[in-house]
């Protein structure tokens, strides 16, 4: 019977270690006063151009009207994974008001419906004239020479 516990406790060994691992984690963030933010589209009149440089990788989904057909698929195909897009440090930037002439459509021109992804150098890398599902936004974020360059450095052995 002796060995049926030591089986058990074995394998119940690794899940109480790793919930309070999960616990002291979660109680340090909070002790700092470091909560997650939950990730969510941000309006262009909220945020600086300048501000984000190294910071953030900048993804402008821009429309004329918040009612445009492409705009509302963009949001849609983006609010799918948004978890997948945070893990890139990425920044959801909306402008549904091209009368504002805000500091993002001055600088990025758009026209029409655009989506754009930016490196964190505030580069526009790539333009769409029409929406894209996240799986192809992250797959084209991976391949950003700075996205690479950060992987390689949180894993060294991958090179």
């Amino acid at each position: 019977m002796k060995p049926l516990y030591v089986l058990v406790l074995s394998a119940l060994l690794p899940l109480a270690a790793a919930a309070q691992s999960g616990a002291e984690a979660s109680q340090s963030s909070v002790a700092q006063g470091q909560e997650a933010a939950p990730f969510a589209p941000v309006s262009a009149s909220e945020v600086a151009f300048d501000s984000l440089l190294y910071v953030a990788r900048p993804i402008v989904v821009f429309a004329d009207s918040p009612n445009d057909p492409n705009y509302l698929r963009q949001m849609e195909l983006l609010a799918a994974d948004y978890p997948s897009l945070q893990d890139r440090d990425v920044i959801l930037i909306t402008d549904t008001d091209p009368a504002a002439k805000g500091e993002w459509r001055v600088k990025l021109r758009p026209r029409g419906f655009s989506l754009v992804l930016m490196d964190k150098d505030l580069k526009p890398v790539i333009r769409k004239p029409l929406p894209w599902e996240v799986r192809e936004i992250t797959r084209a974020i991976d391949k950003f020479p700075l996205r690479r360059q950060e992987v390689l450095e949180r894993n060294p052995a991958g090179r």
